[in-house]
């Protein structure tokens, strides 16, 4: 069945959408070629220094995001002030200009790609897993220092904060086929959301905006996510700094484990004003 189609997309927006023939079976007959829109996929190099660091597959537009957010999942930064420059190498109209992304250090600051490197069979991610390759689940707890506690929502905050993600699903609406991410306050109001055919890279790119935010006065203390909540998730929401991750869908085991140690509320299957509470429910109101 076709999705609704909805208002026109802005420019950047419609980066994530192509078109493609398809036939549809109807129940009796295929009917006659006519276009589809599907989620685009394209590879995005990162490279640090001139070296190249990963390649994930990703929706293409908000790179500059994608990068930091990976960047300070992955431990290799801290925050903005370690980071010089990120620019798309090449010149428009290349062939395949927009699908590399260099990363230069600030002045005095020396990122060390090495640990992950070491921890990764090659460098491809592609965009059904953050953390594919890695050696151990010991090496993906290192640096995630545990959340302190608080700050107290209300229950209603969190079911509804998975409402949010229909505002900003645009191209999900077009295509069926990306996920989303946003970062809420602790009254609920939007602070950054991104979607791509990655959960992860949906995340980062919500990461990197608030890494790259130089006027952001609300503290980020709620991250929505489309589909379930993995490992990688977690992960990247302790690495934020934050205490809050409600999903649409289940979590695994080793994120309810590493939510547990990390100090991090998780709630599921957030939907229709209910949700599951698998860790620190102390910091929901009434809990």
């Amino acid at each position: 069945m076709r999705p609704p189609r909805p208002a026109p997309l802005s420019p950047a927006d419609a980066r994530g959408v192509a078109s493609k023939p398809v036939r549809r079976w109807n129940g009796a007959a295929l009917q006659p070629p006519e276009d589809d829109s599907l989620a685009v996929e394209e590879p995005l190099e990162i490279r640090v220094n001139g070296e190249s660091l990963v390649t994930t597959m990703r929706t293409p537009g908000h790179d500059r995001e994608l990068a930091v957010g990976f960047l300070l999942a992955e431990g290799l930064i801290r925050g903005a002030d370690d980071l010089g420059t990120l620019a798309h190498c090449g010149r428009p109209g290349e062939e395949g200009w927009g699908n590399v992304l260099e990363v230069t250090p600030a002045p005095g600051v020396f990122l060390d790609p090495e640990p992950l490197r070491a921890t990764r069979r090659g460098t491809l991610t592609t965009s059904a897993c953050g953390v594919c390759g890695r050696r151990s689940v010991e090496d993906l707890l290192t640096g995630c220092t545990p959340l302190p506690p608080g700050p107290v929502l209300s229950p209603s905050a969190v079911a509804r904060a998975t409402e949010r993600l229909r505002d900003v699903q645009r191209n999900f609406a077009r295509t069926g086929g990306v996920h989303a991410a946003a970062a809420l306050d602790t009254e609920g109001r939007l602070l950054a959301a991104f979607e791509d055919v990655g959960r992860h890279n949906a995340v980062d790119k919500v990461v990197g905006a608030l890494v790259l935010a130089p006027d952001l006065t609300r503290q980020p203390v709620l991250l929505a996510v489309s589909g379930r909540v993995s490992f990688e998730i977690i992960q990247k929401a302790v690495r934020a700094r934050i205490p809050v991750v409600a999903g649409v869908s289940a979590a695994t085991t080793l994120s309810v484990d590493l939510a547990l140690r990390s100090g991090v509320t998780l709630a599921t299957f957030v939907r229709d004003g209910r949700f599951n509470v698998h860790s620190h429910a102390e910091r929901l109101a009434g809990a």
